[in-house]
This record gives structure tokens, C-alpha cells and sequence, in this order.
């Protein structure tokens, strides 16, 4: 009765912080890490394997056990095995044993719940759109009950859309990114242009060979070049201003 309790309250405090975080930006890694944390909690299960779909194919992207060498790596195509079975036809599949022998299962020979006796996955959705697949995997043989696959469908449809705000957030962030080093970049070259009285193509080729030279990006390579025009435009008392904060960062 107590264990019954625990979960369902685990249920409504997961439910509530969905929607209340649904307005909120949150890095995906983190969305994804709360999302594998609860569904293994309120599911008990061996392991928890969480994958996003990315240009047609399912990465893994989380999990409840570490799997740093595949983490990230590990991708298959929407159709390919159980996972992207499930992917393809958004519905999903509960084997209570020898999940190995099941038609559609594939092994990958690098994650150990390959070997494992049970398994369950469902899809992530957002607006009828598959963007994921959550797999709970049992070493041991385990009927999953219809409230169980209930559940975690019904978390599958909750969370889709808060992968999709992450991802897009992500990639909001990493475009804003790229203009600005764009722009940094940019401004270098003109400075390197009018100083050694180059073209653009040779500018930028210089800040590439810096770049390789010193082993850094290229970005930092173009501003120290603004920060060192910048500093021999200034006044004097300004000068020694800039030089002192720059060597102590």
C-alpha cells in the first residue's frame, strides 16, 4: 500500500513539474536526465534507455546506467529493431521474455541489455510526431501490466513537447553562437585587411593558420586581434586598462 502511494504521488509531482517547467528553458541533456530518472522510479526496471530521433535516425541520448562509449553514439534507423519498430509505427511493444528472439529484435554487441530477459518501449510523441523512444529493459522475465505501459505512454506524450522546446532552444542558442563568431571573425579580417593590406580570402586564411598554429579557435584568435586594435586606438590610461584585464582573465 505504501509503495503504491510513493509512486503515485511520484506520478503527480512528475505530471506537476511537467507543466509547470513546460514554459521554462532547460538544457535537453538535463530534460532528458529527469525524464529517464522518473520513468525508473515510477516503472522498477534494470535499466532505462532513452532515444531521441535526429535526421531520420534514434540516438541514444540517456540512461539510468552509464554507457559513456555508445552514449551519443549508439544511433539506429526509424524501422530497425524493436526501437525503431516502435519509431515507425508509434505504438508500443511489451515482451515479458526472451526479448532476443522476438522478430524484430537487433543486437547491437555493445549495451548488456541486449542480453536482458524483458523489455517495453514506447514512443515519444509531440503532435502526433515521433521525436523519441523510452526502452525499460528487465534482466529477469516481467509482465508488463496495462497500467505500467499506460503510464510510460502516457509520459511518452507529456514529454514530447518539452524535448522539442529543449531541442529548439538548443538550436537557437547554437545558431545565435555561430553568428556571433561569425561577426568576431569578420571584424578581424577587415582589421587584418586594412592592416597588412590583404584580401579577404588571404585574411581568413591567416586567422586559420593562427588558429592551428596556437591550437586554439578561431574565434579567440580573432579577438585578441580586436581586443589588441582596440587597445592601440584607446587612450593611454585606457590602454594599460585593457592590457591589465585581459591578463587576468
Amino acid at each position: 500500500m505504501a509503495t503504491t502511494l510513493l509512486r503515485e504521488n511520484l506520478e503527480v509531482d512528475f505530471l506537476h513539474e511537467i507543466g509547470s517547467r513546460g514554459a521554462a528553458a532547460e538544457p535537453l541533456p538535463r530534460v532528458l536526465e529527469r525524464i529517464v530518472e522518473f520513468v525508473s522510479a515510477v516503472v522498477q526496471c534494470d535499466s532505462c534507455l532513452l532515444y531521441v530521433l535526429e535526421d531520420e535516425e534514434l540516438v541514444l541520448r540517456a540512461s539510468n546506467n552509464p554507457h559513456p562509449d555508445v552514449m551519443g553514439r549508439l544511433k539506429l534507423l526509424v524501422g530497425y529493431g524493436i526501437t525503431g519498430w516502435v519509431a515507425q509505427h508509434r505504438v508500443p511493444v511489451a515482451v515479458s521474455r526472451s526479448a532476443y528472439r522476438d522478430p524484430r529484435f537487433q543486437s547491437f554487441n555493445q549495451l548488456p541489455e541486449d542480453r536482458y530477459e524483458a523489455f517495453l518501449s514506447v514512443p515519444i510523441l509531440c503532435r502526433g510526431r515521433v521525436v523519441g523512444v523510452i526502452n525499460l529493459h528487465h534482466r529477469r522475465p516481467h509482465v508488463h501490466t496495462a497500467r505500467e505501459i499506460r503510464l510510460i505512454s502516457t509520459i511518452g506524450f507529456f514529454v514530447g513537447g518539452e524535448i522539442e522546446m529543449a531541442r529548439q532552444e538548443s538550436a537557437i542558442s547554437t545558431l545565435s553562437e555561430q553568428l556571433e563568431t561569425r561577426k568576431v571573425i569578420e571584424r578581424a579580417k577587415g582589421i587584418l585587411q586594412q592592416e597588412l593590406g590583404i584580401n579577404e580570402e588571404e585574411a581568413y586564411l591567416t586567422l586559420q593558420s593562427q588558429s592551428r598554429q596556437k591550437r586554439k579557435p578561431m574565434r579567440e584568435i580573432a579577438q585578441a586581434l580586436i581586443l589588441g586594435e582596440e587597445v592601440k586606438q584607446s587612450p593611454v590610461q585606457s590602454r594599460i586598462g585593457a592590457i591589465t584585464n585581459s591578463l587576468l582573465k
